[in-house]
């Protein structure tokens, strides 16, 4: 069973941790995704094997955390990942953060640049409420957005679709970040998919080009799509991290 961190009004944020090492492992899942998932729980391994502090986390609204997914926003699962950081995560931490994790690890990042000795990000999604969701809007679920309140998206990951509020677009635009230079001065190791039909692979490029860390890189990963958990793709991300975490 998870562990549980109080947030205040009832709410609590389930993680697993473990001690280890220095620098320590943080992983940032993805939109809906949960701390159950195939790259987290490879990590959690990876790290235990290796000896490694390790901790993952659910956001509000997903997984094993409370809360409705509907109801959360880009600020408030950045507030949670800051809340598993202050209080969980002991020590300087390497972030790894998988599609909006590559966001929330950012943002992060720059929140807190002390505490975080190194980035990974996998197949990152910056900006994606306003350049994928937004962006990608027809006419007419523009029109139900207004008149509603909120659109169901549809996504190959869930036969329901998501439903996205109004309130998640309006406030993720509070935390933007690749309108100019990216205030991330850790190394930085990027893995993208050149067959990702979720989230283009030159979104990793453009934040690639925006951060302002001379130690930075980005791998192409030549027929990937989004998952990036084939067994290759899981063997790249855990030397993305041992090279950081050295």
């Amino acid at each position: 069973m998870p562990d549980r961190l109080p947030r205040g009004g009832g709410k609590t944020i389930a993680y697993h941790t473990k001690n280890g090492k220095s620098p320590a492992v943080l992983f940032l899942g993805g939109f809906k995704s949960d701390m159950t998932g195939t790259k987290a729980t490879a990590l959690d391994r990876f790290c235990r094997e290796t000896g490694r502090a390790f901790t993952r986390f659910d956001y509000g609204g997903h997984g094993a955390s409370s809360g409705r997914f509907a109801d959360g926003t880009i600020g408030g699962w950045l507030d949670d990942a800051l809340a598993i950081l202050d209080q969980v995560a002991r020590g300087p931490v390497v972030l790894v953060g998988s599609s909006m994790g590559g966001w929330i690890a950012s943002l992060v990042a720059i929140a807190q640049p002390e505490r975080v000795a190194g980035l990974v990000t996998l197949a990152a999604a910056p900006d994606f409420t306003h350049r994928l969701i937004e962006g990608r809007m027809t006419p007419a679920q523009r029109e139900a957005l207004a008149r509603d309140g909120f659109i169901v998206d549809p996504s190959d990951y869930d036969p329901a679709g998501y439903e996205i509020r109004k309130t998640l677009l309006d406030e993720g635009r509070n935390h933007l970040i690749l309108g100019g230079p990216v205030a991330i001065t850790c190394p930085v190791r990027m893995i993208h998919g050149t067959e990702d039909t979720d989230v283009p692979w030159s979104l990793s490029a453009e934040l690639l080009a925006r951060i302002e860390s001379a130690d930075a890189t980005l791998t192409l990963v030549k027929g990937a799509d989004h998952r990036l958990s084939a067994p290759a793709d899981i063997a790249r991300m855990e030397a993305a991290v041992a090279e950081l975490a050295r």
